[in-house]
């Protein structure tokens, strides 16, 4: 009691204000006589504290130590009313024209990334070669695309002469850059929280030139928060979540070079009310890494009453060793890839969202992977309440021989579809199926009556080597289908099984589905006759909505209900 009574004595209110004459780093941090910069203002708090910012653009990296508790946590956040940006850019000045016969400047840049690897880029292939380096070039806030070569500069490109140690722009518009506001990234991460119970709030962060698979902001402490901020056009990721009962609330996740977010470890992270689009700007390999997010070995995460919307890669995916994780009552429109992707994973809940439009990018290696849920190799989820709908096929089972690492023990065992449930879904108007079963297997272990050795019930042992040690059969799978509601337009798919250069059937309807299958009960073919798909509004006739399979309570930037 004394030492809680002895923190909220202490406890203190600083500012920081770059634009006030008074603002200086070897001041109180008052509000008379504010601090300059939002690092010194870090090195003083202690739990309790609050940091207010006021209206800047602060060049500078984050990184606060100092723990909160959880009654009294720390406080970073934009003063009321304040535009706040944390960048990792420069301003760059003092450009000399290289030559009369064309716009190109030149500016000194002593700056290196990546020097672990030969050609500064990640990863280190020859289709990373440009997208994988991690210099950024702002022009008026437009960036200029990256060449490698001086002899390839054109308008609205830059390239860098590690040699001469120069920085060489083109202006699109052919401008005097010693004319226009020029900035370039120069610092990899922008902030990083390695305290416990730190809360940041109201922020905006751009431009950091950070390298593929590591996020601008990090928020390494246990029960940080993230709140109405904005992180965007970073060179790779926006941001990493790393440690337990973290929250993000009503954050933008915007045009990022890689991926809006990533978590690793965040077990019991809460992500509410976020948007994130426009993601993987620069084009990564979206089979790698890239697109609106990537969760590993995560529990008990939780995504839900968020947007996920025209991201360059998958929209949600969850990737090696997650368990039961939950995605609810988000929209999830217009991914080149997959809208939800649950790969090598156990246990995903996913209802009440509005899944639409994702999966018509030419990906190659995607196959089972471009639908509006695909469950790759990820055993004992439910799929429930959703509204999958004009996606490139609707809902699919991804099956190869695969192994996970596992959250206590990061050695690999096997993992494969088994003990799926998809219920009380509307799966309507996908372009190339409304159920696509890719089992990549050898055993056909996904068709009825083959390998009859293992029944229902069997345990199924490894054998070392990532497969199951005893033969499946469709039956031990325990896959179900139950109570969803299908229909297709004329050209559209219905039920394919099998892969498409394996066997493989096309089932024309949901009876012949049904029969030839097995694993489908109280399907049922029907129009839902939806108000208007293309403005998200899915208002349904009332002959047409079966509750059961509808989403409960809003989802964000969609209309639900009964036609007026």
């Amino acid at each position: 009691m004394l030492l809680g009574s002895f923190f909220s004595l202490r406890a203190a209110t600083f500012e920081v204000a770059q634009r006030e004459p008074a603002a200086r780093d070897d001041g109180p941090g008052s509000r008379a006589e504010p601090w300059k910069t939002v690092g010194r203002a870090v090195q003083q708090v202690r739990a309790g504290d609050t940091i207010l910012i006021r209206d800047g653009v602060y060049r500078e990296q984050v990184r606060i130590r100092s723990h909160g508790l959880p009654d009294q946590p720390i406080r970073l956040e934009a003063a009321p009313g304040a535009h706040v940006v944390l960048t990792g850019a420069d301003q760059i000045s003092d450009w000399k024209p290289m030559g009369a016969d064309r716009p190109v400047f030149t500016s000194a840049w002593p700056h290196r990334f990546i020097t672990w690897s030969k050609h500064m880029t990640h990863p280190d292939d020859e289709y990373h070669r440009v997208i994988g380096r991690c210099e950024q070039v702002i022009i008026e806030n437009q960036l200029l695309r990256q060449v490698l070569e001086t002899n390839q500069l054109a308008p609205g490109t830059f390239c860098v002469d590690l040699t001469s140690q120069l920085l060489l722009a083109w202006d699109a518009a052919h401008r005097d850059l010693n004319k226009v506001s020029v900035e370039a990234s120069v610092r990899q991460e922008i902030l990083q929280v390695e305290g416990d119970y730190v809360a940041i709030r109201g922020i905006h962060f751009r431009y950091a030139a950070n390298m593929a698979q590591h996020g601008a902001v990090v928020l390494n402490g246990k029960h940080d928060l993230l709140e109405d901020c904005e992180i965007e056009r970073m060179n790779a990721s926006g941001a990493t979540f790393a440690a337990e009962d973290q929250v993000v609330r009503r954050c933008t996740f915007r045009s990022n070079g890689q991926l809006g977010f990533g978590a690793n470890g965040a077990h019991r992270l809460l992500f509410t009310d976020c948007l994130v689009e426009d993601n993987n700007t620069k084009g990564f390999d979206r089979g790698w890494e890239a697109g609106g997010d990537k969760l590993v070995l995560c529990r008990d995460a939780v995504i839900e009453r968020s947007r996920f919307l025209r991201n360059r890669g998958n929209g949600i995916w969850f990737d090696i060793g997650n368990e039961h994780c939950t995605v609810a009552h988000c929209l999830i429109a217009d991914n080149e890839d997959a809208g939800i992707f649950y790969e090598i994973s156990y246990g995903l809940q996913a209802h009440d969202n509005v899944i639409t439009g994702n999966g018509f990018a030419s990906t190659g290696g995607a196959w089972g992977a471009q639908a509006g849920i695909s469950l790759s190799s990820s055993p004992d989820c439910v799929i429930e309440r959703n509204l999958i709908v004009g996606n490139r096929e609707g809902f699919n089972f991804r099956e190869q021989n695969r192994t996970t690492p596992r959250i206590e023990n990061k050695s690999e065992v096997p993992v494969w579809n088994h003990d799926e449930l998809i219920q009380h879904n509307i799966i309507v108007f996908n372009r190339d199926a409304q159920i696509w079963g890719w089992f990549d297997t050898r055993d056909e272990r996904h068709w009825p009556g083959t390998r009859k050795e293992v029944g229902a019930g069997a345990v199924v042992s490894s054998n070392g080597n990532g497969r199951p040690a005893q033969k499946l059969d469709l039956q031990a799978l325990r896959l179900r289908f139950e109570s969803n509601t299908f229909f297709a337009n004329p050209g559209q798919g219905w039920f394919n099984w099998g892969t498409s250069w394996g066997r493989h059937t096309n089932y024309s309807s949901l009876g012949e589905f049904q029969s030839g299958i097995g694993i489908d009960q109280g399907g049922r073919v029907l129009d839902p006759r939806f108000s208007n798909i293309r403005a998200h509004d899915y208002r349904a006739r009332r002959e047409a909505l079966d509750t059961r399979a509808y989403p409960e309570s809003p989802v964000p930037g969609v209309v639900l209900g009964l036609e007026p």
